[in-house]
């Protein structure tokens, strides 16, 4: 079963050059070691400081590798510096 997430991330203002950065690089590391993630792609909303990323996985086992990986554990301190709370999570499946 193919997984899906939404995720809205807000950043604090002035600091989207800071969080497009970090998430550029951590994206590439993604599509470049992860095989299951079939999709990891960050959108600018036109919403202010406002950003969503659009995440598939083949299954729960290759969405929980992605969560351990070291690229993962090396973004989170830096992106959890300019972002303005907790991403909202919408949890999908593909029919």
């Amino acid at each position: 079963m193919t997984l899906g997430i939404v995720a809205t991330l807000k950043v604090k203002p002035g600091k989207e050059a800071e969080f497009e950065a970090v998430f550029l690089e951590l994206q590439a590391h993604v599509k470049k070691s992860e095989p299951g993630a079939l999709q990891y792609e960050l959108f600018k909303s036109k919403t202010p400081s406002t950003y969503i990323v659009m995440e598939q996985y083949k299954t729960e086992a290759d969405l929980a590798a992605h969560r351990t990986t070291p690229h993962m554990a090396a973004a989170g301190p830096k992106l959890g510096a300019v972002l303005d709370g907790r991403p909202g999570i919408e949890m999908l499946e593909k029919l």
